[in-house]
């Protein structure tokens, strides 16, 4: 046989009550023999003990009286035939009266004892048992109503008595004896003593009450049917990635109730536990779920952990001082103290030095926790042996679970890598020597970050989410967008990677979803629904939104984005960035850039900065961590300038090929921005620093292209006047290049830790002789590549392969 208890949501509306009974008839009609457990219908428990304090508090409660009678009554109208009605509304009427005659005993004394409120709440089982029973009757004759406190015996603590087992047991197997051919809906929840008076079983009572039944009858398996899935990898409401795990053992599923997962409380297992009874936890709107079966051995995961669990609000004492070192008995003192005033300890974490002892409570027994030490240790207070109490409140606990943790190193680096990268600070750490659970405690404004995170971290066959802000919606801007939107499924289905842009800026609006923008419309949902541009209030809410790994990319050109960049990174957030200004800057700004990211274990990418898609920046790291030493670098980084000397061949004049190359859009309004060289410099500058060269600005030979006339020129027109009559300069350099057979080329040079960039005339044993087009060319010279220089060549310019190397930066943050 099984048992089958269906909790309040199951037994809610006319509907759900309908979907409950299909699950319980396709059981009795397998033949499995079930034993129904019900809970009283959703919110009946909580009307019931309004109209308890009402009374007592002598309010009237005649209203919620009336509510209570037409919920049940309805359900009769809608789900017993007419002609069976009139005796179950009698049976009710009889119930609702004798409630309604306690109900005003209680508000004639204007008292409310346990034991009268523990009868007053036991109405809500007898409602709906009596209620389902009758419904059922009506397609299988044998249903019966068993009032449970008739064979569940306790002791007389009422509000959470305890279960007299040896008494439980003989009435339950009499009872079973009695009706072996009846289907059985039970109360749950409550029980009586030995004069008979009701009790109930405390949190999670008509759970205990199906596991009772189950243990004493043998059941071959308790179900637990309730409104999720199962039990979850973490609180789905906060992690919407989390799903339900298929088997847990019962020391897994004990430390995730414990732990805050509501689906089951741990006593209730007890009985299952002893006699090896598996539960399962079932979904009645999704009855063709497996659900979870909780068992006494735990299955063989691929993941490291079970589940992470958590407690939302919390509150830690911190207790030290010199008189608890080598003081025997001082923590059995505390916490015998503790728990005979009914105060839960949490968590408890000691130092090794015996020094002090942090421990966690609810915030409500927080203050009566330090009046207690105050008065237990008043003698060591006033001695200075104990310092005063501390009290810390706005705290949550998160806990990882799982058999597996067992003797698996790198389960608490995991852990803390995925808290430390995103900035979540651990005020206490607890892990007991089976090594079943590790639990932190962090703030509480942290835990939705840290729970979706971690769960990052350990499920790793899920995907990766990372939470962009955006700042910038130019050319580069909007085909970055356009290349996430089109490789989304690609991204997921091959890099196990989700990429949400949560914040999107440019310099007249700026619009955040922290469910994700659509990129398909988002020029639209940013000019309809976002807000006017802020860039400080912009930062300060990305910071506010305190998402898991994000990342901010600056898409733009201008200065003011980089005065944030340390912020950013103390706010534990990598930026991907295509701006060259605050790494050709100040060496000193460089340098406090890298150690401010590296300090908070963020990712600073900047691959765009020096050759748009070309991997150049990436190519440079990765030849100086494995070792090799660089002896020159050879560069063309521009692609304007490119063109420019590429086309300058023949009978072209160089003023003619300038003109061109603004006409395609390959240069700036004023093309001196480009042929300044000033671009090409910043990209060896960065170059430069990255090879591990302290150099500023300044300190690089910067060769002219134009001469000085065209420099001077007050307006694009004069430049080009300039331009036309220095043609003869221009000539004479080409001339002299095609009688040596060689081109000309805008070469940047950095070797012995120095950079120049000059016209250069190479000749065709040159790698940069057959360079065409705009495209750029890299040459490095090491020692592993001597001979023959490793040569990096493509594309230089363009929103296509700069958004792509943006991209390719973004995929890459937090894989290093």
């Amino acid at each position: 046989m099984k048992v089958l208890k269906f909790g309040g949501t199951s037994v809610g509306t006319k509907e759900s009550i309908q979907e409950m009974l299909a699950i319980v008839k396709e059981s009795f009609d397998k033949g499995e023999k079930p034993l129904v457990v019900l809970s009283a219908m959703s919110g009946v428990t909580n009307l019931l003990t309004q109209m308890a304090e009402h009374a007592a508090e002598g309010k009237p409660f005649d209203e919620n009286l009336k509510v209570l009678e037409e919920k049940h009554f309805d359900v009769v109208k809608s789900l017993i035939a007419v002609k069976f009605q009139n005796p179950v509304f009698t049976k009710l009427k009889l119930m609702l009266n004798d409630l309604d005659e306690i109900l005003q005993g209680v508000f004639a004394l204007r008292e409310l004892s346990m034991q009268s409120k523990d009868l007053i709440v036991s109405f809500g089982e007898r409602f709906s048992n009596y209620l389902v029973s009758k419904i059922m009757e009506q397609y299988i004759p044998e249903s019966e109503y068993i009032n449970a406190s008739h064979y569940v015996k306790t002791d007389s603590n009422f509000g959470n008595a305890h279960i007299n087992e040896e008494l439980t047991t003989q009435l339950i197997q009499a009872l079973s004896y009695t009706h072996a051919d009846k289907l059985l809906f039970v109360t749950g929840f409550i029980g009586s003593n030995d004069k008979g008076r009701v009790t109930t079983l405390g949190r999670g009572g008509s759970d205990y009450t199906a596991a009772i039944f189950g243990s004493v009858l043998g059941a071959s398996i308790i179900e637990i049917w309730t409104d999720v899935n199962g039990m979850m990898t973490a609180d789905p409401r906060i992690v919407k990635k989390a799903f339900s795990l298929p088997i847990l053992s019962y020391t897994e599923a004990m430390e995730l109730s414990y732990f805050g997962a509501k689906v089951i409380y741990p006593p209730t297992m007890i009985p299952a536990f002893m006699k090896k009874i598996p539960i399962a936890i079932r979904n009645t709107f999704e009855p063709h779920l497996a659900g979870t079966v909780i068992q006494f051995e735990s299955d063989k995961s691929s993941y490291p952990i079970k589940g992470i669990s958590s407690i939302s609000d919390i509150s830690i004492i911190n207790l030290t001082g010199s008189g608890m070192i080598g003081k025997s008995g001082f923590s059995g003192r505390l916490f015998t103290m503790l728990a005979r005033e009914q105060i839960n300890v949490i968590l408890i974490t000691q130092s090794s030095s015996e020094h002090s002892i942090t421990f966690a409570v609810n915030p409500q027994d927080a203050a009566k926790a330090l009046q207690l030490i105050a008065v237990e240790f008043e003698l060591e207070l006033d001695a200075n042996k104990l310092i005063m109490p501390e009290l810390e409140e706005n705290l949550s606990v998160l806990a990882i679970v799982g058999e597996n943790m067992k003797r698996t190193p790198g389960i608490s680096g995991r852990l803390f890598h995925a808290l430390g990268r995103n900035g979540i600070n651990v005020r206490a750490i607890a892990q007991g020597s089976s090594e079943f659970n590790i639990s932190v405690i962090i703030s509480k404004d942290d835990l939705a970050k840290a729970l979706n995170a971690v769960h990052d971290a350990f499920f790793a066959e899920l995907k990766k989410t990372l939470h962009v802000f955006n700042l910038g919606t130019g050319n580069i801007g909007a085909t970055l967008f356009k290349q996430l939107h089109e490789q989304h499924d690609f991204l997921l289905d091959n890099n196990d990677i989700e990429v949400k842009v949560v914040g999107i800026s440019n310099s007249r609006k700026m619009l955040f979803n922290e469910a994700g923008i659509n990129l398909e419309g988002w020029q639209e949902d940013l000019e309809g629904n976002g807000e006017i541009a802020d860039l400080s209030g912009f930062m300060e809410r990305m910071r506010a939104m305190n998402l898991p790994n994000c990342v901010f990319i600056d898409n733009t050109a201008s200065k003011l984005p980089a005065t944030y960049y340390e912020d950013i990174f103390k706010s534990n957030i990598s930026i991907v960035t295509c701006n060259k200004i605050a790494n050709s800057g100040d060496y000193a700004q460089y340098r406090s850039l890298r150690d401010t990211a590296r300090l908070h274990g963020v990712d600073f990418f900047y691959e765009t900065n020096v050759g748009a898609g070309l991997p150049i920046v990436r190519v440079l790291k990765d030849l100086m961590m494995s070792g090799d030493r660089i002896l020159k670098i050879e560069a063309i980084l521009s692609g304007t300038i490119s063109y420019i000397f590429n086309n300058f061949v023949g009978d072209a004049s160089f003023y003619e090929v300038v003109k061109k190359a603004q006409e395609l859009g390959y240069t700036e309004p004023d093309p001196r921005d480009d042929l300044g060289g000033v671009d090409f410099m910043r990209k060896m500058l960065i170059l430069a620093r990255d090879g591990g060269h302290v150099i500023e600005a300044s300190d690089v030979d910067l060769g002219a292209i134009l001469p000085e006339s065209c420099l001077q020129a007050a307006s694009v027109d004069e430049f080009y006047a300039e331009l036309l009559k220095a043609d003869q300069y221009f000539n004479a350099l080409k001339d002299k290049a095609a009688s040596e057979n060689k081109v000309i080329r805008y070469i940047g040079t950095l070797e012995d830790g120095k950079v120049k960039i000059s016209l250069q005339m190479v000749d065709s044993s040159h790698p940069f002789f057959a360079l065409s087009g705009s495209d750029n060319i890299i040459s490095f010279t090491t020692e592993r590549y001597k001979e023959r220089p490793l040569v990096v060549k493509g594309p230089g310019a363009g929103a296509e392969v700069t958004a792509g190397g943006v991209f390719a930066d973004l995929i890459n943050v937090g894989a290093r």
